[in-house]
């Protein structure tokens, strides 16, 4: 009788603590930008990710993410801008923390507008070729804020994230720095 009390509760509290909540699978690009101190240019490529969030709250509302990422840049230095001296292809795990609020709407509207910010981490998994995994810092931290769309069951956001941690741990000769980025998202809404 006592376990089936304490299923009973569980039950009954797994319902409330899904009420409100919205589970957001998502698919989007995103265009790096190195912000380098050293000699030369760094050129940020087109990335892309996939994962989902979860949104908890109707007017304000905080939600909490987990993505697949691939993001890219070029490094040339000052002698030899024509061609790359190096591709920096990184591959891992995004986790943003948003907090945000229904400018108009809430999360049950059929159109509402939203703003959200909050902070992030991205935890290196791969690099590709000449770049080596130990001279990354992971995970590296950012902060972003941004704006979506939700229209019945379907949502756009876009979103800027400043890097607050520097990507390289020691390179000789190029200046990895900060890498920025801008992140268009799609997806479907499913509220529980």
């Amino acid at each position: 009788m006592k376990k089936i009390i304490i299923v009973i509760l569980f039950s009954i509290g797994m319902v409330h603590l899904t009420k409100g909540q919205t589970i957001k699978p998502t698919v989007g690009v995103n265009f790096t930008d190195v912000v380098s101190n050293g000699d030369g240019t760094a050129n940020g490529r087109t990335g892309w990710q996939i994962g989902a969030s979860v949104a908890f709250g109707e007017k304000i509302y905080v939600e909490p993410g987990i993505f697949y990422q691939s993001k890219s840049a070029e490094f040339s230095s000052s002698d030899n801008l024509t061609q790359p001296d190096l591709k920096a292809d990184l591959k891992g795990i995004r986790v943003p923390l948003a907090l945000g609020y229904n400018l108009i709407g809430n999360s049950e509207s059929t159109a509402s507008l939203r703003l959200f910010g909050g902070p992030s981490g991205f935890f290196v998994t791969d690099t590709g070729e000449g770049v080596n995994k130990d001279n990354v810092n992971s995970p590296a931290w950012g902060v972003f804020a941004g704006a979506g769309l939700n229209f019945s069951i379907l949502f756009v956001d876009i979103s800027y994230e400043w890097s607050v941690t520097d990507l390289q741990t020691s390179f000789t000769n190029i200046d990895f720095g900060k890498t920025n980025g801008l992140f268009a998202n799609a997806g479907i809404r499913i509220r529980l």
